[in-house]
């Protein structure tokens, strides 16, 4: 059970972080050098409500994907995510579980691409965060809840995502998608939110339990894709995941080719849409 500890943990760190540093602008009036409560919320895709009743101590059993969204938000060290995580009530992560812990270094690399779309998934393909262009260019996935977060899901029994598929692409998409799932699965065959993830795939989507039963390999990579946007039009754009080994990490990136008409609409996007992200 999270204590007063727990919130008071929260505002320390809080306090401490820029929000120059984490990409957001510094300027208007604060009290502090840190974090509003409504920056970390946005960074955390956790409600403002919710952080002030876990910062007053009023918020009981926060679970582990809200300690986790915290840990990164706030930039966390190693021992200080392990420490959150034991003021919680809960033990931290372990070799057996699904990485989802973003190295203060690779965090610092996507503080350096703030003008590019980028999101990071864990080995699931569970998003675990996205930077304000994704989310102009994707939607924005800051109330997306459990499942919802899984691309695996998202695909095959969940709404989507923007990008257009020919029938054969998609094929392709989806098979790639489960066997990338099943190679996690392999890996750490104790996490249990994995395994009800994988339960659940099988018992809703016909096309899912025909794919894990026929041992599909393959896995997902760069591609070029067309986005379907409802404000600015399609964009044709390179995806590119970028794998972080050690803490087994997808890193999506999405770029345009200099001087086309994408590149406009990318970047007219990126304003557009951070804009409206920060309204």
């Amino acid at each position: 059970m999270a204590t007063a500890e727990f919130g008071k943990a929260v505002r320390r760190w809080r306090d401490r972080v820029a929000p120059e540093a984490v990409g957001l602008p510094a300027g208007g009036h604060r009290r502090a050098a840190g974090l509003r409560r409504e920056e970390l919320a946005l960074l955390a895709g956790i409600s403002v409500d919710y952080i002030t009743r876990l910062e007053q101590g009023r918020a009981a059993h926060p679970s582990a994907q809200v300690v986790e969204a915290l840990a990164r938000a706030l930039r966390l060290s190693g021992t200080e995510r392990a420490h959150l995580f034991r003021l919680a009530g809960l033990a931290p992560p372990g070799p057996e579980t699904v990485p989802a812990y973003i190295t203060p270094s690779v965090q610092r690399l996507l503080d350096r691409l703030t003008g590019t779309p980028v999101a990071v998934f864990d080995a699931t393909w569970t998003l675990l965060m996205a930077n304000p262009p994704y989310a102009a260019l994707m939607g924005d996935p800051s109330g997306w809840r459990g499942n919802e977060r899984n691309g695996v899901w998202r695909n095959l029994l969940g709404a989507g995502t923007r990008v257009r598929h020919t029938p054969e692409a998609r094929r392709a998409f989806e098979a790639a998608l489960v066997a990338d799932l099943r190679a996690a699965a392999d890996r750490y065959p104790a996490d249990q939110r994995l395994r009800r993830l994988v339960e659940e795939l099988r018992t809703h989507s016909e096309r899912f339990t025909q794919l894990w039963e026929s041992g599909a390999v393959g896995h997902h990579e760069a591609a070029r894709k067309t986005v379907d946007h409802p404000r600015v039009g399609p964009l044709t754009l390179d995806c590119d995941v970028l794998t972080v080994a050690t803490g087994d990490l997808r890193i999506m990136v999405y770029t345009a080719e200099p001087g086309t008409a994408d590149a406009e609409r990318l970047a007219l996007l990126t304003v557009i849409g951070t804009q409206t992200l920060a309204g």
